[in-house]
C-alpha cells in the first residue's frame, strides 16, 4: 500500500515542495522516516502513532517506511507530522479522497490538535507559485496564510476537520485577508515629549529621511535613549512588499504575534549588550534570521555600543554594507536581508561625563581610550551620521513651550523620501544611504562653493573614500528635506557636523 502527500518546506528565506511517501508492507512492525530528516522530524513517528491511535483510526501494525523528499535537504521541525498523518490515512484506505491539489502543513499534538508552526507564509506563496489549489494549516496561523491571495487557505484545530473535510463531511470555509483589515500597531512614542536637543532631533531627522546609519554620543541621562526609540514614529510607512518580505522574516523565526496577518509597522530592534554575535547576525544548523534580519526594514538600536562583545558588532560589517547577511553552515549557505537603519548610543567614556559642563570625569586617559578602542575605525566609518547629545539645561527642561510632534516631522521625511523613491524607481534603491559609487556621482551635485568647502574639509578631516561618499549623500538627504535640486553650500556644511565627531573622541 502507497499513498503520497503534498508539504513544503522552508531554507532561508526561500520555501521549496516537499512530497511525502508512504509505503506499507508485511513485516515485522516497525516505522521508519528516511529523507534526512532532523530529530524533530523522526519523533514524529510518536506524534503521529498517537494522534491516530487516540482520534479512533487505525494505525497500521506493519513495516511502514515514509520518505520526506527531496532527500537531499535536510528537514527541519514537526511541520511534517500532518502530512505524515494524512499520507498514512491516505496508504491503509481510511482516507479515499484524492489529496493531489493540497498540501499539509502542522504538527500535532497527541490527541491530534493541530500545533502553531513557523514559516507558514512563505511556504502558502512557495504553494501558490507551484500552482497547488489549497494548503491546509494550523488555525493559530491563519491571520498570516490568509494575507496570499490566489490560493485557498484552510485553518484546521484537529485533524477530524481536515479528514471529514477530505471525505466531504463536514467542508471546511477557505479565509481570507482584507488589506484594510490588516493589523495596526499602537500609537507609537512621540518627539513631543523630548525637551530641547534640537541639533540631535535634527540629526535624526536627516537619518530617517535618508535612512542614514547614526551613532549618539553623550552622558547619561541626556535622552538618547529616549530619542532613539521615537525614531518609528518619524519613518516612513512601509510598501506592501516591505511589510511582506519583514512578515516572512517574522514567521521564519517564529517571531510572529499571534493572530497578525502583516507586520505593517517598522521593525524596532533593541538588543542587549550581552547579546552573542551568532543572536546578532543568525545562527543554529539550519541558520534562523537573527536581530539583524529581524530589524529589516526598520532600525535596530543598540545602547551601551562599546559593551557589545566585539564579534557581534563586528558582524555589523557586511549586512551594514550590503543590505543582507550571509551565513554558512554544514548544511548549506543561507542569505538574510537586512535592509536596516543602524542607530548606536554610548557614553564618551567609562564614567559618561568626560565633556560635561558641571561633572567631573574621573576615568584616566588609558580607561577612555581603551573604551574607545572597543568601538574598530571600520565599524565607526561605516555610520554615517555622529551627533553628541549634551545635557538638557533647566530653562528647556521647565519650559511650557510645545515641542515639535512627530507627525510634522514625518511629513518632511516623507517629502524627502518620495523624492528618493521617484529618483531611485526601478533600480531597487529605496533611499540616499544606499546609493551605489555611480549613483552617488550622479545625484550629488554640487555647486562650485560647496565643491570647495568639500575639498577644503576632505584634507584637513583626513576622511577615507567611504566617509567622502557619507558626507555626500548626507547633503544630498539634506537638499531633499529642503526641497533643493543641487547640493549648496549650507548642506555641505551641515553634513560635515555630523562627520566630525570621531575626530574628537578617537583622535586622542
Amino acid at each position: 500500500m502507497f499513498a503520497k502527500v503534498k508539504s513544503l518546506g522552508v531554507f532561508g528565506m526561500d520555501s521549496y515542495s516537499v512530497v511525502v511517501e508512504a509505503d506499507i508492507t508485511r513485516g515485522l512492525p516497525r516505522f521508519d522516516i528516511v529523507g534526512l530528516p532532523d530529530t524533530a522530524v523522526k519523533e514524529s513517528r510518536e506524534r503521529v502513532r498517537a494522534s491516530i491511535k487516540n482520534c479512533h483510526y487505525e494505525f497500521p501494525v506493519s513495516h511502514i517506511t515514509v520518505n520526506i523528499a527531496p532527500a537531499d535537504i535536510k528537514k527541519e521541525g514537526a511541520i511534517y507530522d500532518l502530512p505524515i498523518l494524512i499520507a498514512l490515512l491516505k496508504a491503509t484506505g481510511q482516507i479515499k479522497a484524492s489529496t493531489d491539489d493540497f498540501a499539509f502543513i502542522g504538527e500535532l499534538s497527541l490527541d491530534g490538535e493541530i500545533r502553531r508552526c513557523t514559516g507558514v507564509l512563505p511556504m502558502v506563496l512557495k504553494a501558490r507559485e507551484e500552482g497547488i489549489g489549497a494548503v491546509f494549516v494550523p488555525a493559530e496561523n491563519k491571520a498570516e496564510a490568509s494575507v496570499v491571495d490566489g490560493i485557498d487557505i484552510f485553518p484546521a484545530a484537529h485533524i477530524n476537520q481536515i479528514i471529514k473535510h477530505l471525505c466531504g463531511e463536514e467542508l471546511l470555509e477557505p479565509c481570507f485577508a482584507s488589506i484594510s483589515e490588516l493589523n495596526t500597531a499602537d500609537e507609537l512614542l512621540d518627539f513631543a515629549d523630548v525637551k530641547g536637543q534640537g541639533f540631535a532631533k535634527r540629526a535624526l531627522e536627516i537619518a530617517a529621511a535618508g535612512g542614514h546609519n547614526c551613532l549618539m554620543i553623550g552622558p547619561p541621562g541626556t535622552g538618547k535613549s529616549m530619542l532613539a526609540k521615537r525614531i518609528p514614529s518619524i519613518l516612513p510607512e512601509m510598501s506592501f512588499e516591505e511589510q511582506l518580505e519583514t512578515t516572512k522574516l517574522y514567521s521564519i523565526a517564529g517571531e510572529l504575534p499571534e493572530n497578525v496577518q502583516l507586520i505593517t509597522r517598522r521593525p524596532f530592534r533593541h538588543p542587549h549588550h550581552t547579546v552573542s554575535a551568532q543572536g546578532l547576525a543568525g545562527g543554529g544548523q539550519i541558520p534562523r534570521p537573527g536581530e539583524i534580519s529581524l530589524a529589516h526594514n526598520g532600525v535596530m538600536f543598540m545602547d551601551e555600543f562599546p559593551e557589545f562583545d566585539r564579534r557581534a558588532k563586528e558582524s555589523l560589517r557586511q549586512p551594514i554594507e550590503d543590505g543582507q547577511i550571509t551565513i554558512v553552515r554544514s548544511s548549506g549557505t543561507v542569505s538574510y536581508p537586512s535592509n536596516i537603519m543602524l542607530v548606536a548610543a554610548m557614553n564618551p567614556c567609562p564614567c559618561g561625563f568626560f565633556g560635561h559642563p558641571t561633572r567631573e570625569c574621573t576615568c584616566t586617559e588609558a580607561a577612555k581610550k581603551r573604551y574607545r578602542d572597543k568601538i574598530s575605525g571600520p565599524i565607526l566609518d561605516r555610520i554615517d551620521i555622529h551627533v553628541e547629545v549634551e545635557p538638557v539645561e533647566y530653562d528647556e527642561l521647565a519650559s511650557k513651550a510645545q515641542e515639535e510632534p512627530s507627525a510634522e516631522i514625518r511629513k518632511r521625511v516623507n517629502r524627502a523620501r518620495e523624492i528618493q523613491r521617484k529618483r531611485f524607481e526601478g533600480t531597487g534603491i529605496t533611499c540616499n544611504a544606499k546609493m551605489t559609487p555611480k549613483m552617488t556621482k550622479d545625484y550629488c551635485i554640487l555647486s562650485d562653493e560647496a565643491s570647495a568647502l568639500l575639498k577644503a574639509s576632505f584634507e584637513k578631516l583626513g576622511l577615507s573614500a567611504r566617509a567622502y561618499d557619507k558626507l555626500l549623500r548626507i547633503a544630498r538627504t539634506i537638499a531633499d528635506l529642503e526641497g533643493s535640486e543641487g547640493i549648496e553650500t549650507a548642506h555641505i556644511s551641515q553634513a560635515i557636523q555630523y562627520r566630525s565627531l570621531d575626530r574628537k573622541f578617537w583622535s586622542e
